[in-house]
C-alpha cells in the first residue's frame, strides 16, 4: 500500500493532505447513486424510444470517466492557474454562446444547444462556472487593492452572460446566475444600494419575461395554478413518491418510468423515491445537504478572499441546481 508522508512536496503529495477528502468522498458518492439510478430509470425509456436497453447507462458511465479526470486535474491546480483557466474557458464558452444563437438547435422555442456530431453541448454550463471564478477574482481584488474596479468589471461579466441568455432565451439560467452573483455582492461586503439594484433589475426582467415570453407565462402559470395547464408528468411524479411509500416498491418494481418521457433525466428522482422509497429521496437530499455545507465551511476556513469568494459561489450554484 502506497503512503504518502506528510512531509512529502510533491504535487500529488501536496494534493493528498489539503484536498477535503469527506467532500471527495461525498462526490464520488453521488457519481456512484447516479450510476445506480440511471441502471433502474433509462432502460425503459431506452427501450421505448427503440434503443438498445442500457443505452443512457453505457454513456454516462463513459462521460463518468472524463468528469472524474476534469475534477481530479482542476484540483491539482494552483490558485493562479485555476484563475488562468477560467479566464480561457469563458472565453470560449461565451464565443460558443454567441454561436448558439446563430447556428444553435432550437428546442420549444429556444437555441440553447451546439450538434458536434452526436453530441449535444450546452454552452452555458461551462460559461457559469468561470463566470463565477472570475467574479469572485475581481471581487478579491477589488478589496485588496481599492483603486482596482472589481464591481463594475463584474456587472459588465454579468450583463455580458445575462443579455446573451436572454436572447436564447433561457430564463431558468438567468434566475441562477443572478442570485449567485447577488451572493457574491453581499460577500463582497458591497452597499445594499447595489444589491438593492441588482434586485430591482432582476424582478423588472423576470415581469418582463413574463408579460412578453409565452412559455415563460405558460411555466409560472401553470405553478401558481395547476389546474391551469396540463400538469401530466408532475401528477405521475407525486404518483411515484406516493406509492413508494417510506422504503420502495423494491428495484426495477416502479411504474413510472414506463410513462414519462423524460424519467432518466427531470425525473429521475421520483424513480428513485418509488423504487427505493421515500428514505432514499432524504438521504440523497442529505448528500447534497452534507456537500454544500462541508464545502462552505471549509471555505470559511481560508485566508484567501478569492478562494472564499470562489468556493461559495461554485457551491452555490451547486446547491440551488440540486
Amino acid at each position: 500500500m502506497i503512503r504518502l508522508a506528510r512531509t512529502n512536496r510533491s504535487l500529488i503529495g501536496e494534493w493528498w493532505w489539503t484536498v477535503d477528502k469527506w467532500t471527495l468522498f461525498g462526490l464520488l458518492c453521488l457519481m456512484l447513486l447516479g450510476g445506480v439510478l440511471a441502471l433502474a430509470a433509462s432502460p425503459a425509456v431506452a427501450i421505448r424510444i427503440h434503443l438498445p436497453p442500457f443505452h443512457f447507462v453505457y454513456r454516462q458511465m463513459i462521460f463518468l470517466v472524463p468528469a472524474i479526470a476534469l475534477m481530479l486535474g482542476v484540483s491539482l491546480l494552483t490558485v493562479r492557474q485555476v484563475r488562468r483557466l477560467a479566464a480561457f474557458v469563458f472565453a470560449a464558452g461565451y464565443c460558443l454562446l454567441i454561436l448558439t444563437l446563430l447556428v444553435g438547435a432550437e428546442v420549444k422555442g429556444a437555441s440553447r444547444w451546439l450538434h458536434v456530431g452526436s453530441l449535444a453541448i450546452q454552452p452555458s454550463e461551462f460559461v457559469k462556472p468561470a463566470f463565477i471564478v472570475l467574479v469572485a477574482w475581481l471581487f478579491a481584488e477589488a478589496q485588496r487593492t481599492p483603486g482596482i474596479p472589481g464591481t463594475a468589471l463584474g456587472l459588465i461579466l454579468y450583463g455580458m452572460v445575462v443579455s446573451v441568455l436572454a436572447l436564447q432565451p433561457d430564463f431558468g439560467q438567468i434566475m441562477l446566475v443572478t442570485v449567485v452573483f447577488g451572493a457574491l455582492l453581499f460577500m463582497a461586503g458591497l452597499s445594499w444600494g447595489w444589491i438593492g439594484s441588482l434586485a430591482t433589475v432582476a424582478l423588472v426582467g423576470a415581469l418582463s419575461a413574463y408579460a412578453l415570453m409565452p412559455h415563460v407565462t405558460s411555466r409560472v402559470d401553470r405553478f401558481l395554478s395547476p389546474e391551469s395547464g396540463d400538469t401530466y408528468q408532475i401528477d405521475r411524479a407525486l404518483d411515484a413518491f406516493h406509492t413508494g411509500g417510506f422504503f420502495g416498491r423494491g428495484p426495477g418494481e416502479g411504474e413510472v418510468k414506463r410513462i414519462l418521457p423524460d424519467a432518466h433525466t427531470d425525473f429521475i428522482f421520483a424513480v428513485a423515491a418509488e423504487e427505493y422509497g421515500v428514505l432514499a429521496g432524504l438521504i440523497i437530499i442529505g448528500l447534497f445537504a452534507f456537500i454544500v455545507m462541508r464545502a462552505l465551511r471549509r471555505a470559511m476556513d481560508e485566508q484567501d478572499l478569492f478562494v472564499q469568494f470562489a468556493t461559495c459561489g461554485l457551491v452555490a450554484l451547486f446547491g440551488l441546481q440540486a
